[in-house]
């Protein structure tokens, strides 16, 4: 796989294994790197001479300040924006960085093969005779990179009662298994006997003398009812009716950013962003959608309820309920099955952007038929466009980045 001819990329990166680990992947994608360096030397006016396609940019807190110098190149439509952890560009060895880098490859060339080498054939077409055996099909085939992943997956199955010693400085799929690293776990002591039959018979039961009740004093009426508010209701006062929900996986943030850079200051309802993160660095995306939005971002937290003109980032372990037609946080695990539907429709939107789960999309249809909005984004320039194109091919709309955020400003013209 490689990047389309004339593809050009900024690499924007403090020295170190990061920027090391990112250059290898972009030769691995084929692409031109027409500018490399670190953002807090360079020059703000050397992006935009360097005329990229691409900006590829290692995060981190050291450079937040000095990207605002190159807003302009970030800003601009044209310019597809990555941003990368540093923490995890630095660590990604072996089969992680090589699937890394075809994510990276899909991203630079508009496709979506991000599966090894020999996990592109197409046997929809058969040819007549007999198939061909397995031998046949993987005759030139290497089997060094299915051992690499075969080796990252086995760190993630259960273990029976072995437990493996490693560097923890050295985590995933780089590590090799080294029988004398292996040893049986610590067992553990329990303090109460065993049942079923195994162990000690259960111990007599001990009595325990509950304490006397103590005397009710009388109660006076006065005729006043005392109620409650919520400290979060008085303090941030009342929720509005309704939100629009911002769905985006592989691929999403760039697309995130640039609708919430053209949502007007002024929006009626809450924008909600639910983007699946390996590593959940949710922190670190508030800081980099504040930086174009419009509106304030911050991150869901329980006891909070979703107030109009503010964007908040889902993280996977706030719950979002619905009462009565506002939003609120809670604590739970995210639903996202259930979101959608317990939304009140003429009061919502649903933008399916790049990386959303096609299943959604009969969901984000059924608020559209109840006077909702649902659009996606549109699959030119899209790097994972399964669900647009699964609601544009039920007469749902598609649009750019840009488009949407006019599209969601108007439904609430208030």
């Amino acid at each position: 796989m490689t990047a389309q001819p004339g593809k050009r990329v900024a690499l924007l990166a403090r020295p170190g294994s990061a920027r090391e680990q990112l250059r290898l992947a972009l030769h691995a994608a084929g692409a031109e790197i027409v500018l490399e360096d670190d953002p807090n030397t360079l020059d703000g006016a050397a992006l935009g001479d360097a005329s990229p396609q691409v900006v590829l940019v290692a995060l981190e807190s050291a450079i937040e300040d000095s990207l605002s110098r190159f807003d302009q190149v970030l800003h601009d439509p044209s310019v597809v924006v990555i941003f990368d952890e540093v923490e995890l560009a630095a660590r990604r060895e072996g089969w992680e960085a090589k699937r890394w880098a075809r994510h990276l490859s899909a991203k630079l060339n508009g496709h979506a093969d991000v599966l090894p080498p020999g996990g592109e054939l197409d046997d929809t077409r058969p040819e007549p005779g007999l198939p061909l055996s397995p031998a046949q099909i993987h005759a030139d085939a290497g089997i060094e990179p299915h051992l690499e992943e075969a080796q990252g997956v086995a760190f993630e199955l259960p273990r029976g009662g072995l437990e493996l010693v490693a560097d923890d400085d050295a985590p995933g799929s780089s590590q090799s298994i080294d029988p004398e690293t292996w040893k049986p776990s610590i067992a553990v002591e329990h303090d109460a006997p065993l049942h079923d039959g195994i162990g000690s018979a259960e111990p007599p039961a001990v009595a325990v003398a509950e304490p006397p009740p103590l005397p009710q004093a009388p109660v006076k009426s006065s005729g006043l009812t005392l109620e409650l508010e919520s400290i979060h209701a008085t303090a941030t006062g009342a929720g509005v009716r309704g939100a629009a929900l911002l769905f985006a996986g592989i691929g999403g943030p760039d697309a995130v950013r640039k609708v919430l850079a053209d949502l007007p200051p002024g929006l009626s309802r809450p924008v909600l962003v639910q983007l699946r993160l390996d590593g959940g660095r949710y922190d670190n995306l508030v800081k980099q959608m504040e930086r174009v939005s419009t509106l304030p971002v911050q991150l869901a937290r329980a006891g909070e309820a979703a107030q109009a003109a503010h964007v908040y980032v889902l993280p996977d372990d706030v719950a979002v309920n619905v009462k009565e037609g506002v939003v609120h946080f809670g604590e739970g695990a995210l639903r996202v099955d259930d979101l959608i539907a317990s939304l009140p429709p003429a009061e919502s939107a649903v933008l399916l952007l790049s990386g959303s789960d096609p299943s959604q999309v009969e969901a984000a249809l059924a608020l559209a038929a109840e006077g909702g909005l649902a659009a996606g984004q549109s699959p030119q320039g899209c790097y994972d466009p399964a669900a647009s194109k699964a609601l544009a091919a039920r007469g749902g709309m598609v649009a750019t980045p840009a488009e949407l955020a006019s599209h969601l400003a108007s439904h609430w013209p208030d």
